[in-house]
């Protein structure tokens, strides 16, 4: 970790931004080199500066999670955290299947915003306590959800199969990428029609959609 950790942060309430930015440039430890008011700037700031860590509003304009695949791709050593609002399941989900390496409930104590911005900068990832056990309890209900599902009965070749026709390929072209006779294919397709219980490729489809979105 170095010796300074540059921080970038980004809300578009300009108190709350206010507040923060005044948190930690009381860290002798930390250097803010901007405040974005949304997504956009966010991303420009994280390009222009690189960042150690990003501190990004779930819900300013343009959308935190938005921000999150750009700043990736621009400034790629910028560890990312959410600082929000929200307490959905569904929101730390998503920001962490994106990339970010925090998710932290505005409301947060100034010592504690400061330790966890050193976390960050060394790499380790952070959920707010209150958050982690409903987090671990939703994926765990949703594992097995899908252990229960037939499709945990597919072999690895007919789910290679089902994944391209749920892209909307044909027996022909399935066959072609996997370079197996359409024949082949076709056999394959009645054997995934009979575990999954459906009536048509569509169905299948569908149904492998619900099960890897």
């Amino acid at each position: 970790m170095p010796d300074l950790i540059s921080v970038v942060i980004a809300d578009d309430h300009p108190l709350y931004r206010e507040g923060i930015a005044a948190t930690l440039r009381v860290d002798p430890g930390i250097q803010l080199h901007a405040a974005a008011e949304d997504a956009q700037q966010a991303v420009e700031f994280a390009e222009k500066y690189q960042p150690d860590v990003i501190l990004l509003d779930l819900s300013m304009p343009g959308g935190g999670l938005s921000a999150i695949p750009e700043i990736r791709q621009k400034s790629p050593g910028t560890r990312i955290a959410m600082l929000t609002v929200s307490e959905s399941d569904d929101d730390v989900m998503r920001a962490l299947k994106l990339g970010a390496l925090g998710y932290v409930l505005k409301g947060v104590g100034g010592r504690e915003l400061v330790s966890i911005v050193r976390d960050l900068a060394e790499g380790r990832s952070y959920v707010s306590p209150a958050l982690a056990a409903n987090l671990l309890t939703t994926m765990q209900n949703r594992n097995t959800a899908k252990s229960n599902d037939p499709m945990g009965d597919l072999t690895h070749r007919e789910e290679e199969i089902l994944k391209l026709v749920a892209k909307g390929l044909s027996n022909k072209e399935v066959g072609r990428e996997l370079d197996i006779q359409e024949k082949t294919v076709k056999h394959y397709m009645t054997s995934i029609l009979q575990k999954l219980h459906v009536r048509n490729r569509v169905e299948a489809a569908v149904k492998a959609r619900n099960f890897w979105n």
